[in-house]
């Protein structure tokens, strides 16, 4: 089955118009969904993106630097200076695979898994500010996952 072009439906000289791409929507909701997070995660003492990686461990638990990466779509140079703020916070431990000294899995400390329960309230309340319904947020976040899988599948294939 053929993909079907985004831009299929718009003429041609609407297609650089600001308000007909996909990208900038994208962007700026990122940016202000991130930033209304922040006042909820400052009470957590972590940054967005610590979030994310709590987020990760909670779910998965103890998970190498690679797959770590792979499940967030951030590189080992984004991710190795912040695992190492993390470390020094208390949260988790990164320790080194006997067997493959390049390996390093990260583990939470009982600090880390404890700081769980206090982040409980942090999807509620985001999803109190965002002004969707839960049936519309759960759309929203299936899209995304389809967009994101399809961009994922183009840039490897």
């Amino acid at each position: 089955m053929a993909k079907r072009s985004i831009a299929a439906d718009v003429p041609a000289d609407e297609l650089l118009k600001l308000e007909n791409q996909m990208c900038f929507p994208l962007y700026a909701c990122s940016k202000e969904v991130v930033r209304r997070y922040t006042p909820y995660l400052d009470k957590l003492g972590l940054t967005y993106t610590q979030y994310l990686v709590m987020l990760a461990l909670w779910e998965y638990g103890p998970t190498t630097v690679g797959e770590l990466g792979e499940r967030l779509y951030l590189d080992s140079g984004t991710l190795t200076p912040l695992l190492k703020k993390m470390e020094a916070k208390g949260l988790l431990e990164r320790k080194r695979n006997a067997g493959d000294e390049r390996r390093v899995t990260i583990e939470l400390t009982d600090e880390g898994v404890a700081l769980k329960e206090r982040a409980r309230d942090v999807p509620l309340s985001m999803g109190a500010c965002v002004g969707i319904t839960p049936g519309e947020g759960a759309e929203l976040v299936r899209l995304l996952q389809k967009v994101l899988s399809n961009v994922r599948d183009s840039r490897e294939g």
